[in-house]
């Protein structure tokens, strides 16, 4: 982590002048406008990472892509994001969170404009590699930004947008699946692609518009203007000066190895203390259970599944897909209402039991050999209970909770290790299922994610703490215990 920087004389101001805001709501409003920017970065990364669930039907028939290489295109953007993941933890100590997320929107809109012209497999695995930095930068990034700008009281629901923004985005490619499936098969999904070019540019722009992160700049050692930002984003100014002292406390505190990156690094995999070695296995836990449960087939593959259970027209498949991505994106509402008053306990407990249950009954619908009106209700009907018990709380929930239980030194590259464990889990899972279905079937498939989310929950119940209400600089004395 980086702890270079300068005084506060010679930087241009991060803030414009402002009047200062009396009360709690207007400030927290302030640090839901910066949360919000940060987080609408990851709409365009959500639409460009589902916009496969429905564009492969086109791309196989335009380009003739086997059913191997429509599983590698759609999973291997998750490998790809592995190195801008590891990568995006120095680039942010660096260029600030903020100049990151700049960056992953440049990165973002070059990927859809390269998918859009891509003429052969291997244009198309070129243009997935684009787009998977800009994703990875955007999967670190914005969760670390929202909760080290959002003030303690509301920093669940504040950093449960991020989860809304990427589903909105997963949504929206599912409506642009439907939109142009009518177009000639050579064009519509370029078209599905191309439209995701233009939002970056225009998101670029907002974010230039938001503050730095506090801690950043007090990392930086620009004192003065860290405490602005936290003037604005804290519930009264008490607690801004309570926030930065904090914040100065957990910058000194002595780090194993020395500062520095590769200090950073040795303290959280050579010689972590016993609680960093609890917060790490907490972080990788949570970021693998979140695609080991199977919701990344539901996200790109529930073509295949709702044809499976007999829908034979794209109109039907896609137009469920839409239903999809409506159940998901309203029970991440809920999530976000409940995460500061029912805890993060509670609701990853609910939604991991809740995953493991839905993908059995699934598994179940899925086995009935014949095929009907009756039996592809059923299997949607299934799918939707799937979405719903993840997106109440392992969907949005996780990332909130691996940003905040990691000590400040360790933040950024912790979010890596984090990410890069998720990336991983998506890539086995996305690249394999194709494959495992025809070898143990596609029931067999929802059987063992359901299995996996059933030992999720035994983990998450055995070794999860609640955090709701703490504060970032107080999560070491939580696992010390």
């Amino acid at each position: 982590m980086a702890n270079g920087g300068g005084g506060d004389d010679n930087k241009v101001p991060l803030l414009p002048p402002f009047t200062a805001m009396a009360d709690a709501s207007s400030r927290n409003t302030f640090a839901f406008v910066c949360v919000t920017l940060a987080s609408m970065t990851t709409i365009i990364m959500g639409y460009n990472l589902a916009l496969m669930s429905g564009a492969q039907l086109f791309i196989r028939e335009d380009l003739g892509l086997t059913d191997a290489e429509i599983e590698l295109l759609a999973g291997a953007i998750n490998v790809f994001m592995l190195l801008s993941i590891l990568a995006a933890g120095w680039v942010a100590d660096v260029l600030g969170r903020r100049g990151t997320l700049v960056l992953a929107n440049a990165f973002l809109m070059a990927g859809a404009l390269a998918m859009s012209l891509g003429g052969s497999y291997a244009a198309l695995m070129a243009a997935r590699f684009v787009t998977s930095v800009g994703a990875g930068f955007a999967r670190v990034v914005a969760p670390v930004y929202n909760a080290e700008i959002s003030p303690a009281s509301t920093r669940g629901v504040l950093s449960s947008l991020l989860d809304i923004f990427v589903n909105v985005g997963l949504l929206l490619s599912y409506v642009s699946n439907y939109a142009f499936a009518g177009l000639p098969v050579h064009l519509g999904w370029r078209v599905m692609y191309a439209v995701g070019a233009i939002p970056p540019m225009f998101l670029a722009v907002g974010v230039l518009a938001m503050p730095e992160s506090p801690r950043w700049l007090a990392m930086r050692g620009r004192h003065s203007d860290a405490r602005a930002v936290l003037e604005r984003t804290s519930d009264t100014p008490a607690e801004a000066d309570l926030r930065l002292q904090e914040i100065k406390r957990a910058i000194e505190a002595p780090q194993a190895g020395g500062g520095g990156g590769s200090g950073v690094w040795k303290e959280l995999l050579v010689r972590p203390s016993a609680s960093v070695r609890r917060i790490l296995a907490l972080v990788v836990g949570l970021q693998s259970l979140q695609h080991a449960c199977g919701i990344e087939v539901i996200i790109l593959y529930s073509p295949l599944v709702f044809r499976k259970a007999g829908m034979s027209s794209n109109g039907a498949v896609l137009g469920a897909t839409i239903v999809v991505g409506v159940v998901k994106t309203a029970f991440i509402l809920v999530a976000t209402l409940l995460s500061d008053r029912a805890g993060r306990r509670p609701l990853l407990l609910a939604s991991t039991a809740g995953v493991a249950v839905t993908q059995t009954v699934l598994a179940l619908t899925l086995s009935f050999s014949a095929t009907s009106a009756l039996s592809a209700a059923a299997c949607l009907a299934s799918v939707l209970a799937v979405v719903a018990a993840f997106s109440v709380g392992v969907g949005p929930v996780v990332a909130t909770y691996s940003a905040e239980i990691m000590p400040l030194r360790l933040r950024a590259q912790g979010a890596s290790l984090g990410a890069a464990a998720n990336r991983l889990t998506c890539a086995l899972v996305s690249m394999t299922f194709i494959s495992l279905a025809d070898w143990i079937t596609m029931p067999g498939c929802f059987f063992l994610y359901a299995g996996a989310a059933a030992a999720g929950f035994v983990f998450l119940y055995a070794w999860l703490p609640e955090t709701r209400c703490r504060s970032l600089e107080d999560m070491d004395e939580l696992f010390a215990k």
